[in-house]
């Protein structure tokens, strides 16, 4: 007997594609993920969304690499009102002034020298540990980089599919009508 299917993968399996669209973005800013997750609903399991996940990041070309970079804010500086990215850089909210503005300089040097924001994935990482992983990168070449902000989307990717397919967007489980 097969376990029922979360109620996140239900509703990305039956929503309308502007819903589904609105609520993939909002895991990866790059339009050619989305569109691809989109394309091969319906996914039987969560496993599956994650295999089509991780293989359409690994395919993705460098303008969708880059346009999904771009939807990172920094190290530190969490988007406003965005709980998401709040969450993953838990590791920073208590972190020292001289830590916050250590970061501050790395995010700088990083975007200087790779030409987009200093990608991690944040989550269950303190600030310390972001700090080092920053110094660290910076020594790596362009192409070098590139594989690891790649591996480092595919977790942030996944975590926030998991949550996606476990917590559907509010209003929308179960025939609920949406919130006003």
């Amino acid at each position: 007997m097969t376990s029922p299917s979360p109620p996140g993968l239900v509703w990305l399996n039956a929503a309308a594609a502007e819903d589904a669209r609105a609520a993939l973005r909002e895991v990866c800013a790059a339009r050619s993920w989305t569109e691809r997750l989109l394309g091969h609903r319906p996914y039987a399991t969560p496993e599956e969304l994650l295999l089509a996940s991780d293989t359409a990041l690994a395919e993705l070309p460098a303008a969708g690499l880059r346009e999904a970079m771009a939807g990172h804010p920094p190290i530190g500086r969490p988007k406003s009102g965005d709980a998401t990215s709040t969450r993953e850089q838990r590791g920073m909210a208590d972190a020292s002034e001289r830590l916050r503005a250590e970061m501050l300089e790395l995010n700088l040097a990083y975007q200087e020298k790779f030409g987009h924001v200093f990608l991690i994935c944040a989550t269950g990482l303190s600030g310390e540990r972001m700090r080092e992983a920053a110094r660290e990168r910076l020594a790596n070449s362009p192409e070098r980089e590139r594989e690891i902000v790649r591996q480092e989307l595919v977790k942030i990717n996944r975590i926030r599919l998991t949550r996606l397919v476990e917590h559907p967007p509010p209003g929308t489980a179960r025939g609920e009508e949406p919130s006003v």
